[in-house]
C-alpha cells in the first residue's frame, strides 16, 4: 500500500475528540454580525504545508526584519490553531476553502477508499488485463494524486515532467480519465473526477457565482477536487506536478522528484511563486493572456514539509552537508529546513512588493495557513514501523485498503464488512477490531477509533461509503516507513495539527496575538467575509456551525 506531540485530545473522551476533528460547537454567524462590510477586492490564501505555529513564532523572533515579520506586525496571529483529523493534505486543503471537516467534506486523505465505487481502467490495463469495467465486488482504493496525470508510469510510479503530460493552467489537459476510478451511473461505468469527491461547496464557487474571478495552484492536477462539486469554480488550476521526475535541476538523477532534494522542491515551488506574480499582475499563470486580478488566488508551499521529512541532501543538492528535520525538541530548524524556511520568507517578500507596485497591498487580505503539520518536531521521538499486520485483518480479504503515514486508516473489503466470519462464528467486524487491538503494541497503537466513534465524528461506516472502518491512534513520534523519512502527518498530534494561521493587511494597525484555539475550517468563511458575501453561502458553515476568526479576545469576529 501507499504510505502514500503528544496527542493533543484525552484519548479517555471522544468528546475531546470532536476538537480534533475541528468541529466548532458555536452556531454560524447571524444576520447583525454579517452586516460588517469589509471591502477587501482581493484574499491572497497562502498553504504552508508543514509550518507549526510554533516555526512561525521562532522564526518571526529570530528574524525580526523578515516578511513573515512585517506581515504578523500588521496582522492577527492565531497561535492555537489546528487543522483538520485526519491531518492529510486533501481534507486540509479542503477544510480552507469550504469550511468542512472530513464529516461534511466527505474526503479523509488523497490516498483513500470509496466502497461504491471501482478501479480504473489503467489499473487494469497498465497490467496487461482486460478492462471488465464496473463488476462486482465494489470497493476500491481512490488515487487522488499524481496516479491522475496523463503521464503517470504505474510501473515506476514516476509522472514524467512536471507538465504531466499537458499545460499548465489548464488542468482538464492534465488530468486522465482512464486513470480514475469509477461509478455505475445509469448502469454505465463512468470516471469520477476528483470534484465529484466534493460533498459540500467551496469559496471558489461561492465567489465565481457572484462574479468574480477564482485561481489556485497546488501540487497535484488532482486537486481539481477544489473547484467543488459543481467542478466550475476555479477560472484557472495551476498544478505543476511535485511527483514527476525532476528536470529542472542538473543533478537530479532518473527516478528523482521534486521531493528528493531541498533544492528541487524550491526550484518546483518558485514554479508556483510565478504564477501568483502573474496573477497579481493581471495575467493568467503562465503570463500568456491578460485576464486580471483574481479575487481570490493563492498557493500551497512544498519547501517546508520537504525541509522536515527529508533527512539528507539529494543528487541535485549541491551542498551535501544539509541534513533535514529539526535541531532539537524547541523546533530549532537544521540548516536546510533553515534554507527552506527562507525560501518561503523571501517569496512572501515578492507577494508583498508584487500588491503595493500594482497598487493592491491595501485592498487585500492575505492568509497564511498550512494544510497539515508534520510530526515528530523532536527526531528523538521517531519510532518506524512497518503497516504490514494490517493487511492481516480479518475481513481485509482481497478487497481491503490500509494507509498509514503516523496514524492508520483501514477499510475491510465491503463485502465482509458485515458479513459473518465462518472460522470463528464472529462478525468479521468484531474479529477485525480484536485483532487489531491484539496487535496494539506491535502497531504502537494509542486509541483506536471504531465504529461507535467513527460515527459519532464522521458518519456510520457501515452507511457511508468512504468513512474508515477503523482509525489507529498511534503513539507521538511513530511513522510507517521501511525508509529514512524524518517526520509525515495525516495523524491526530499537536506536531500534526498545531499549524501557522496568520492574517495580514496594512488595514490591521496594531498587531495582535489571539490565544483562543481556532481552526483552519474558519478561513473559508473569513474569507467570504471580506469579500462582503454571505459566509452562510458555505454549506459547511450553516451544517457544521463554523464561523468566521476572532478579530481580537472579544466577540469581534472578522
Amino acid at each position: 500500500m501507499r504510505g502514500f506531540r503528544d496527542y493533543v485530545l484525552s484519548t479517555a473522551a471522544i468528546a475531546a475528540t470532536m476538537l480534533a476533528c475541528g468541529v466548532a460547537a458555536a452556531q454560524a454567524d447571524d444576520d447583525n454580525g454579517h452586516s460588517q462590510r469589509h471591502g477587501y477586492k482581493h484574499v491572497l490564501l497562502i498553504s504552508v504545508d508543514g509550518m507549526h505555529a510554533v516555526d512561525l513564532k521562532r522564526w518571526v523572533e529570530s528574524r525580526p526584519g523578515g516578511n513573515f515579520a512585517q506581515l504578523t506586525g500588521k496582522g492577527v496571529v492565531y497561535p492555537n490553531a489546528y487543522t483538520t483529523a485526519p491531518s492529510d493534505s486533501y481534507p486540509g486543503m479542503l477544510a480552507q476553502v469550504t469550511g468542512a471537516t472530513p464529516k461534511g467534506g466527505g474526503l479523509f486523505y488523497d490516498d483513500s477508499y470509496d466502497r461504491n465505487e471501482y478501479p480504473a481502467k489503467a489499473f487494469y490495463t497498465s497490467q496487461n488485463l482486460p478492462d471488465p469495467g464496473c463488476v462486482s465486488p465494489a470497493g476500491t482504493e481512490l488515487t487522488n494524486f499524481e496516479a491522475l496525470d496523463k503521464t503517470f508510469d504505474y510501473s515506476s510510479g514516476l509522472v514524467a515532467d512536471y507538465t504531466a503530460g499537458g499545460t499548465l493552467g489548464q488542468v482538464y489537459t492534465q488530468l486522465d480519465p482512464d486513470h480514475m476510478q469509477r461509478k455505475l451511473v445509469n448502469g454505465q461505468c463512468v470516471p469520477v473526477y476528483p470534484h465529484d469527491y466534493v460533498r459540500t461547496n467551496t469559496i471558489f464557487e461561492v465567489i465565481k457565482q457572484a462574479g468574480m474571478r477564482t485561481a489556485w495552484s497546488d501540487k497535484h492536477p488532482a486537486y481539481e477536487d477544489l473547484a467543488g462539486p459543481s467542478g466550475k469554480g476555479l477560472d484557472e488550476l495551476f498544478t505543476p506536478e511535485i511527483n514527476a521526475q525532476d528536470t529542472i535541476n542538473a543533478g537530479a538523477k532518473p527516478g528523482d522528484d521534486y521531493t528528493k532534494s531541498f533544492v528541487g522542491v524550491r526550484s518546483y515551488d518558485s514554479l508556483k511563486v510565478q504564477a501568483v506574480l502573474n496573477w497579481i499582475d493581471g495575467y493568467n499563470g503562465t503570463r500568456t493572456q491578460h485576464q486580471g486580478v483574481p479575487a481570490i488566488f493563492g498557493m500551497n508551499f512544498q519547501a517546508v514539509s520537504v525541509g522536515q521529512k527529508l533527512a539528507k541532501a539529494g543528487h541535485a543538492d549541491t551542498d551535501k552537508s544539509l541534513v533535514g528535520g529539526y535541531a532539537d525538541a524547541n523546533a530549532t530548524p537544521g540548516n536546510a529546513l533553515t534554507q527552506q524556511l527562507q525560501f518561503v520568507d523571501d517569496a512572501l517578500g515578492k507577494f508583498v512588493n508584487e500588491l503595493k507596485a500594482q497598487n493592491l497591498y491595501d485592498s487585500t487580505l492575505i492568509i497564511i495557513s498550512a494544510k497539515h503539520g508534520q510530526s515528530p518536531i523532536n527526531l528523538a521521538d521517531r519510532v518506524a514501523i512497518s503497516d504490514a499486520l494490517y493487511s492481516n485483518t480479518p475481513g481485509f480479504g482481497t478487497n481491503g485498503f490500509e494507509i498509514c503515514d503516523d496514524a492508520a486508516l483501514v477499510w475491510l473489503s465491503p463485502e465482509l464488512q458485515q458479513a459473518t466470519n465462518p472460522a470463528t462464528g464472529n462478525p468479521y467486524y468484531a474479529d477485525a477490531k480484536a485483532y487489531i487491538l491484539a496487535h496494539a503494541a506491535d502497531l504502537h497503537i494509542q486509541k483506536l477509533l471504531d465504529r461507535d466513534e467513527l460515527t459519532k465524528l464522521y458518519e456510520d461506516p457501515f452507511h457511508n461509503s468512504r468513512v474508515p472502518d477503523f482509525i489507529a491512534i498511534t503513539d507521538h513520534g511513530v511513522i510507517c516507513t521501511g525508509g529514512s523519512k524524518l517526520a509525515e502527518h495525516g495523524g491526530f498530534s499537536k506536531d500534526d495539527r498545531n499549524v501557522l494561521l496568520l492574517l495580514s493587511s496594512p488595514r490591521i494597525k496594531h498587531a495582535r496575538t489571539i490565544e483562543e484555539t481556532a481552526f483552519t475550517t474558519q478561513i473559508a468563511p473569513t474569507i467570504l467575509r471580506a469579500l462582503d458575501l454571505d459566509p452562510r453561502s458555505l454549506q459547511a458553515v450553516r451544517e457544521e456551525g463554523v464561523e468566521a476568526l476572532k478579530l481580537n479576545e472579544g466577540a469581534e469576529r472578522f
